[in-house]
């Protein structure tokens, strides 16, 4: 007898399908803090029924990348400025801790990797396409993070990346940005110089330094 397996279940790959494409979107920083989702919406744009909807929603509130009040009302994160404080010392806690244990596998691949993204930040900026800047800007950390080898925690720093995704759209408006963050470039020459301290300094200015200015 042949078991079915579980990647084609129909009800799971729709669900996966929403699942996926929400986290995205959210993380991105497409869909604004406080914007309010339903079920049957978003059935209709996937052409899924209620019970894959339900369930991406389901897991994207147990990431912390969905709000459920007590009313049943489901929405995007609108943070308060402690709670945006907490996360940007998570990210200074797991990114640091990343691009240190990243350092001693940097090779010269990855340095020219990380300044084509950062090449790609600088045109998103000079189109203020603010989604692509934040997915860009995201790219470049996990890019240097998966040399870390450290999957669980760069896990953890993808849900903390998540949770902030509205708010990171926000953050961009705020800034007005004109060029790329000042701190990849000095990321990319403490990792060609194997300056640890200072590639800890960088890493953790750069993930903290916007987000405190929302928090204040």
């Amino acid at each position: 007898m042949l078991i079915q397996s579980r990647t084609s279940d129909p009800l799971l790959a729709a669900h996966d399908r929403v699942y996926r494409t929400l986290r995205s979107r959210i993380m991105h920083g497409e869909i604004a803090p406080g914007t309010a989702l339903t079920l049957r919406g978003i059935g209709k744009e996937f052409e899924v029924s209620m019970t894959p909807a339900r369930e991406a929603v389901r897991r994207l509130v147990a990431e912390g990348a969905l709000l459920l009040s007590s009313s049943g009302r489901v929405s995007t994160p609108d943070l308060s400025p402690e709670r945006i404080e907490e996360l940007a010392a998570l990210r200074a806690l797991l990114e640091v801790e990343l691009a240190s244990r990243a350092l001693p596998r940097a090779h010269i691949a990855l340095i020219d990797r990380l300044t084509s993204i950062n090449t790609v930040i600088a045109e998103r900026v000079q189109k203020r396409d603010a989604v692509g800047y934040i997915r860009s800007n995201l790219e470049f950390h996990r890019t240097l993070y998966l040399r870390a080898q450290a999957p669980a925690m760069l896990a953890i720093a993808e849900t903390v990346w998540l949770q902030l995704g509205p708010t990171m759209r926000s953050l961009y408006g705020r800034l007005n940005r004109t060029e790329p963050p000042h701190f990849h470039r000095l990321i990319i020459a403490a990792l060609k110089a194997g300056d640890e301290p200072g590639l800890r300094l960088a890493v953790r200015s750069d993930v903290t330094q916007g987000l405190r200015l929302l928090a204040r």
